[in-house]
């Protein structure tokens, strides 16, 4: 299993957000490129940056994104508020190495499968989940669907994987949901990646045992919860 620290971006910020809720911003550190140095030069691999206040419509980030999508010096995977092809297209032209589709993927099915076919094996579809039903809107908006009935409605597509983020669980370092995890691992043709409430080794070894192929980490890397190099070192492929 692969472990990949997130930067997330918020008005030129990396922050960390205890439970997807805005107002309660728990880390919140001035400079982004020297955070993603830091977890290259511990090991890593890959990064995945989220633009928070594009995925909201508070704005966006895109020239601080592209700073770190062609300094950083590892794949990233980039996501937030990426919901028209233009937008994919620019950051695949940026050096972006996968693109994470949120909410227009999930509320547009059809625009979905027409990105996924114009660019195969580089879209990673986010579905950021509370209990088991998908949320959007940078976790505002409840869906109508639970996450397995969307993976089985989308199992045709030629995804580079499923991001799966437990939102009660993100930012708490209290546990991920194995349930969840190993429901949709059982359910998805693609690599599961999950997201939300890691806090220990123990947990990302759960997530290893239940098939998971990667793991997004937030709060327990920067709290020093977790040591990023014994967890590059663990969680390299």
């Amino acid at each position: 299993m692969l472990a990949i620290p997130a930067i997330d971006l918020r008005d030129g910020h990396c922050v960390q957000l205890v439970g997807g809720d805005y107002a309660k911003e728990a880390v919140r550190l001035d400079d982004p490129l020297r955070v993603a140095q830091r977890w290259v030069a511990a090991g890593f691999s890959r990064l995945h940056l989220v633009d928070l206040d594009a995925a909201t419509g508070r704005g966006d980030n895109r020239e601080l994104l592209r700073e770190l999508i062609t300094r950083s010096g590892v794949p990233v995977q980039v996501g937030g508020g990426v919901r028209d092809a233009e937008a994919i297209d620019a950051l695949l032209d940026e050096g972006a190495d996968r693109i994470v589709v949120g909410t227009r993927g999930v509320e547009d099915p059809e625009w979905l499968a027409e990105q996924a076919d114009r660019a195969p094996g580089r879209l990673v579809l986010a579905a950021d989940v509370k209990g088991r039903t998908v949320v959007t809107r940078g976790w505002a908006k409840e869906s109508t669907r639970e996450i397995v009935e969307l993976v089985r409605e989308l199992e045709a597509l030629p995804l580079a994987g499923l991001l799966v983020t437990a939102v009660q669980k993100e930012g708490k370092m209290q546990g991920t949901d194995l349930a969840l995890m190993a429901d949709v691992v059982d359910a998805s043709p693609w690599p599961v990646i999950a997201s939300g409430g890691v806090g220990t080794l123990l947990d990302l070894r759960s997530l290893e045992d239940r098939g998971v192929a990667a793991a997004v980490l937030g709060m327990a890397l920067y709290t020093d919860a977790l040591d990023a190099r014994i967890v590059a070192e663990e969680f390299a492929e």
